[in-house]
């Protein structure tokens, strides 16, 4: 269906709309349109411009821009919503209807039909030159006509590591639905089936082996290369994703242990190199004085960023 889109006016509406980002938590929005908001999240708000047409208004430059670059990588295809317009902190789309895959699994039933248009996605998103081949069920809408749309592809570029398999979508599932659909994949593409179960037990160890690390057994990273039956995945590209999948693991693991400690995310973010020396080698010299990490946490009482004091700090 076509729709008329006037981008000066779709403009001038956003010129009257405040969307403020903040950490962890939903956007605050003020708006002075008409514009109806159908919705917002921790990106940004959307408002509904006529019956085919919405436009969705981002707290941060950087964030809106993503998701315009992802989802042009998709215009040519069905499974990406048409782009009418943007600006910096603006995008102006076709509306998504339908119902989402978390919504539509607890009242239908995953089939083997609607498996193979996930393994679609999945098979599009890495012929467009997406990054992250992966994405959560509540951002899969199922159509009328049992086709399937995307939205907030944002997060599937500009990465620096992601996960060798759908991971996020698997989780998603929950264990029931998880287990039907690997089910369905084993059938339907049993080498792709194959290879999603070695990165999954890939991951596992890579847990594993990262609390023996931390539990005082003196277990050694260099032992992960000795580890044949790990890494003979027959493929030589495999290597470098089993690093990349060990130190993904390894960050999210460190980075909850010392914010668990009561340490600023923020001091975290921003000196996360430093912190990530000191966690692994502070281990065997805690006789030491000089940690600046224990001398930080013990001198000051941990710093809570608002946006407020953000804006104090930009003022001084």
């Amino acid at each position: 269906m076509n729709h008329i889109v006037d981008c000066m006016e779709i403009e001038n509406y956003v010129n009257s709309i405040t969307v403020q980002a903040h950490e962890n938590a939903e956007v605050t929005v003020h708006n002075n349109t008409a514009l109806e908001m159908i919705g917002k999240g921790v990106h940004g708000a959307v408002f509904q411009v006529n019956e085919g047409v919405c436009v969705k208004v981002y707290g941060e430059e950087d964030v809106c821009s993503r998701e315009l670059y992802a989802l042009n990588l998709g215009q040519h295809t069905d499974l990406f919503p048409k782009v009418f317009c943007s600006g910096a902190k603006y995008i102006a789309m076709e509306m998504v209807y339908g119902i989402d895959l978390r919504e539509y699994l607890q009242s239908q039933p995953l089939t083997k039909n609607l498996s193979v248009k996930l393994i679609h996605l999945l098979t599009t998103y890495k012929e467009i030159g997406l990054e992250r081949i992966d994405h959560h069920k509540r951002h899969i809408f199922v159509q009328e006509d049992g086709n399937l749309k995307v939205l907030d592809v944002g997060t599937t570029v500009w990465r620096n590591r992601v996960y060798p398999y759908p991971r996020k979508l698997l989780n998603s599932l929950g264990n029931q639905y998880q287990e039907m659909f690997l089910e369905h994949v084993k059938e339907l593409a049993p080498t792709l089936y194959d290879e999603w179960q070695k990165y999954i037990q890939m991951e596992k160890y890579a847990t594993v082996l990262h609390e023996k690390y931390f539990s005082k057994e003196n277990f050694k990273l260099k032992k992960l290369k000795k580890e044949e039956k790990i890494l003979l995945t027959g493929k030589k590209e495999w290597d470098s994703k089993v690093e990349d999948l060990v130190r993904k693991v390894h960050k999210e693991q460190w980075i909850k242990a010392l914010t668990a400690r009561g340490v600023d995310i923020e001091h975290v973010k921003a000196n996360a190199k430093e912190l990530e020396r000191e966690y692994i080698y502070g281990k065997d010299k805690k006789d030491k004085k000089g940690s600046s990490l224990s001398n930080k946490e013990d001198k000051k009482k941990t710093r809570i960023y608002t946006s407020s004091s953000k804006k104090k700090k930009q003022k001084k």
